[in-house]
């Protein structure tokens, strides 16, 4: 069964391909485009497929649009209500609706060859649902969603036994923690539905002295769902402007939130766990991209193992709802990697160099030459195997750099153009990251934060964050060898097993994806090693 899941309606257009029950590919519309998230959240984008993903992955597999079985669309209409009778303020989301129930005639246009009878609605959150809990390792889980809203709700728990779904709860809308969330971005300056993550970096910096207050707002009903009402930001501190600068109550009033966000998750997931028994619980949504709630659950729940969908946005529920669909029919297989993008072989790069006309160098291990560079404080821009799936840089499309060099937070930071208070990563071989952080491990895929321990936070600065933790990715060495090479090879110049890891793009722009991608980025910003595949492109011999 050949079955193309697409994510279109709201952000994060994505499409995904799933051949019997298998997971082919994966992609999101931004990677090819070039516009950040792939569109705004708006009604009038809501008509936009994404016919750039959706075509690759049928050419990954070598599928024509008339070959497949079904296309699944991860958004149900039929399921929708008018925005006034929910309680939300968006005078324009009928027209959202109209474009929804015309989806398949959108579908059909964008990939011809098409039969629009073959697309298929699924539920915003039972999509969302499956690309955790079909996704995940684990046949037998739990699994709560979270996010800003689908059709009529904002929030699903359920269950999963066999890689099939029961739902046990769903709150609907206009309550949504999601939402809570996102006006507070944009009441601190920040693009809301996109710089949320923001307001959890500056949360660190703040106390949570407005807790108490945002209960009255923010609060759960016992019986597996929430109340979660607007809040009047501005009467507790005053707007930021976007680029303003931040003051003490603007991160006070962050950690206020980011406090009542964990608190809230923490009292559904024990909910949950009462009603389930499950060790294993998998998060997806929106608000499972919140890495240090992520980490509050790992530490205060009942749950033995959390399982967060890498993808855990709008852009997974293209894979969740291929897997729901295909799930119907036969067994699926769990997501085997996030590197479900586009990849390049080495001749096909060197192609790219060659016609970019830029000189470079053919090293007999690029994880050496790489180390190297490191070692002397140079930045690398890392281009390796298939693009990420989801929002983080786990290894193939990334900016690295020495993590023993505190300045290297503030010069990354100026390198993408970013706020001087967001953190920056650290990657470590799996079986060292023990040593060094106390949380989940393994940790692929960057959606938990870990206390550094004490001996280390001198040793490694760059990725520790103003309260003391870093957001680790750990790298196993049988399926990213390349990546483990290239960290063994550091910590024998250095001492250091650690190496500092962001995603290799400049603010505002998406991830880099393709080699076109990367040469621009290498040749805009002050990076002074490229290595594309094999090779390498040196920042001196190119601006010589």
């Amino acid at each position: 069964m050949r079955v193309l899941g697409v994510n279109a309606l709201f952000h994060d257009p994505a499409a995904a391909l799933v051949i019997d029950g298998t997971i082919v590919a994966a992609a999101e519309e931004e990677r090819f485009s070039r516009r950040k998230h792939g569109k705004r959240p708006v009604p009038f984008s809501a008509w936009e497929m994404p016919e750039l993903s959706a075509r690759w992955c049928l050419e990954q597999a070598g599928l024509r649009p008339a070959d497949l079985d079904v296309v699944a669309y991860s958004y149900d209409p039929g399921l929708a209500a008018p925005a006034d009778r929910l309680g939300l303020d968006d005078p324009w989301d009928h027209l959202r609706q109209e474009y929804a129930r015309r989806a398949p005639e959108f579908l059909a246009e964008a990939l011809p060859g098409l039969d629009a009878g073959k697309v298929r609605f699924v539920p915003h959150h039972v999509a969302h649902a499956a690309s955790a809990g079909q996704a995940s390792p684990h046949p037998d889980c739990a699994v709560l969603v979270l996010d800003g809203r689908g059709e009529c709700g904002s929030h699903l728990s359920g269950r999963y036994v066999n890689r099939q779904l029961t739902v046990l709860a769903a709150q609907k809308l206009p309550d949504s923690v999601g939402l809570f969330y996102e006006d507070l971005t944009q009441h601190l300056g920040f693009l809301r539905s996109s710089d949320e993550f923001k307001v959890m970096a500056l949360a660190s910096y703040g106390k949570p002295r407005f807790a108490d207050r945002l209960r009255e707002f923010v609060h759960t009903d016992g019986a597996g769902g929430f109340t979660a009402r607007p809040v009047p930001w501005e009467s507790l501190v005053p707007g930021r402007a976007p680029g303003a600068p931040w003051s003490q109550e603007h991160a006070d009033v962050a950690a206020s939130a980011q406090a009542r966000l964990e608190e809230v998750l923490l009292e559904l997931a024990w909910w949950l766990h009462g009603r389930t028994g499950e060790d294993v619980l998998a998060l997806a949504g929106g608000v499972a991209l919140n890495c240090v709630a992520n980490t509050r659950l790992y530490r205060e729940s009942p749950f033995r193992e959390i399982w967060v969908q890498p993808a855990a946005g709008d852009a997974g529920t293209a894979l969740g709802a291929a897997l729901h669909v295909a799930s119907e029919k036969e067994p699926v297989d769990a997501m085997p990697t996030a590197a479900l993008g586009r990849g390049w072989s080495d001749e096909e790069l060197r192609g790219w160099l060659e016609r970019a006309a830029v000189p470079y160098e053919e090293p007999d291990d690029i994880a050496e030459t790489v180390a190297e560079e490191l070692s002397r404080d140079g930045v690398v821009a890392w281009f390796q195997g298939r693009s990420e799936f989801g929002p983080r840089a786990l290894g193939h499309r990334s900016l690295l750099a020495h993590p023993g060099r505190a300045a290297n937070l503030e010069r990354l930071n100026a390198v993408k153009g970013r706020e001087e208070f967001r953190p920056v990563a650290p990657m470590v071989l799996e079986e060292r990251a023990a040593e060094l952080f106390d949380g989940p491990v393994p940790s692929p895929y960057m959606l938990f934060v870990h206390d550094v321990a004490e001996e280390w936070r001198e040793r490694i600065p760059a990725v520790v964050h103003v309260d003391g933790t870093a957001r680790v990715q750990t790298v196993n060495a049988e399926s990213e060898p390349l990546v483990a090479r290239m960290l063994q090879a550091f910590e024998r110049r250095t001492g250091l097993p650690v190496v500092v890891n962001t995603s290799l793009n400049t603010a505002g722009r998406p991830m880099v994806d393709d080699p076109r991608d990367a040469l621009e980025c290498f040749g805009s910003a002050p990076v002074d090693l490229l290595a594309l595949g094999p090779f390498a492109v040196r920042r001196g011999k190119v601006f010589a």
